[in-house]
């Protein structure tokens, strides 16, 4: 059961990557900005399974001098599915002018297990370096270093690129190359454009974006395209909605509040 809800954060999370293509031009960032945060209810068919948060940090981090937004992703089930103990945080420190990744990392707490994970980007040498650490997180257990495509983008940064593209003449069944660094590995997916619709949320009316990412073999989702993302077509650029189609099931994400967006 604990992998179905880590996979309610992965959900959100595996779409965040697409932003790494180089299909569409990325414009000057006037979608987002310190100090927002977007909340997230998870149901699992008709339970309130989960809550998930993504915040940017009030203040700049500097990176080797670099100016960057620190990014969270918070996900932590809820009800009865506290049973199944699911407490995750996936961050990420983002240069504020180009929107590629320094650092990430990763502090998972699922059930018995613990995972604790810092990643360096170097974009010019197209390495990533990891560092594991123990279950208390104080101790490095391992060092490794991996290649890395050019401003390759981690699970969490990828998304916040994708809010500054231009998807202007973009057609439905479009296809979007990504490329992505994401658990030792390197990954080159497909993420294709389903067109628009109108959807209301607890926040409002929105005209909003769908794309589809086409998943690699699993035993998680069930189809080819199990999964469909809702973000909005306005400056914001916001994820609204998620529906994505388990083994076992169906999970839902909607969002039910969005504050210190940068335009109101």
């Amino acid at each position: 059961m604990i992998m179905y809800f880590q996979s309610l954060v992965i959900v959100l999370l595996l779409f965040f990557q697409t932003a790494s293509t180089n299909q569409f031009p990325v414009k000057k960032n006037d979608a987002f900005t310190k100090g927002e945060t977007l909340t997230f209810n998870v149901s699992y068919f008709l339970f309130n399974a989960a809550e998930a948060k993504m915040v940017i940090d009030d203040n700049i981090h500097y990176i080797n001098g670099k100016p960057t937004y620190k990014v969270d992703v918070y996900g932590k089930t809820l009800n009865i599915f506290k049973l199944f103990y699911v407490k995750d945080n996936w961050g990420s420190y983002i240069d504020t002018t180009q929107i590629i990744p320094y650092r990430s990392y990763r502090h998972i707490e699922e059930g018995n297990y613990r995972k604790h994970e810092i990643i360096d980007f170097d974009h010019q040498d197209r390495v990533a370096t990891q560092k594991l650490f123990d279950r208390e997180n104080e101790t490095i257990t391992k060092r490794k270093t991996y290649d890395i495509p050019y401003q390759v983008q981690d699970i969490v940064s990828g998304y916040y690129q994708l809010r500054t593209m231009d998807f202007t003449g973009l057609k439905k069944g479009d296809k979007i190359n990504i490329k992505g660094f994401f658990d030792e590995k390197n990954y080159n997916l497909k993420l294709t454009y389903e067109g628009m619709d109108d959807i209301s949320t607890d926040i409002g009316d929105f005209d909003t974006h769908i794309f589809s990412p086409e998943m690699p073999s699993n035993k998680l989702f069930r189809g080819k395209k199990p999964i469909k993302i809702w973000i909005t077509a306005d400056e914001n650029r916001i994820p609204v909605k998620i529906k994505a189609s388990m083994v076992v099931g169906s999970i839902n994400m909607e969002i039910v509040s969005a504050e210190g967006l940068r335009n109101n």
